[in-house]
């Protein structure tokens, strides 16, 4: 059974950074995309960046220029770097492996930027 932990979600100030942090149970390698989607309060979930096997990157709009996704396959964790973060950014931020629709979800981390 593949688990998925996400870390480093928390209250930030607007213009303030965090890097969130997802790590895998057994092998990333294997699964050929990753990503990070966001649940804001009654909003649809929805994808913030992802990642191939290969490296290729895609992010929202509303995270280009601000967010970072990586991966470390050595240490099977999924990373994704937020700056410059805003009011709007404001959600639970869930770390998939596979893909969204029957791949494998993490319980979510909450980040909250206010000031």
């Amino acid at each position: 059974q593949v688990q998925l932990v996400e870390s480093g979600g928390g209250l930030v100030q607007p213009g303030g950074s965090l890097r969130l942090s997802c790590a895998v149970s057994g092998s990333i390698f294997s699964f050929s995309a990753m990503g990070w989607y966001r649940q804001a309060p009654g909003k649809q979930r929805e994808a913030v960046a992802t990642i191939t096997r290969v490296g290729n990157r895609n992010y929202a709009d509303s995270a280009k220029g601000r967010f970072t996704i990586s991966r470390d396959d050595a240490k099977s964790t999924l990373y994704l770097q937020m700056n410059s973060l805003k009011p709007d950014d404001t959600a639970v931020y869930y770390c998939n492996a596979g893909n969204p629709v029957n791949g494998y979800w993490g319980q979510g981390t909450q980040v909250t930027v206010s000031s």
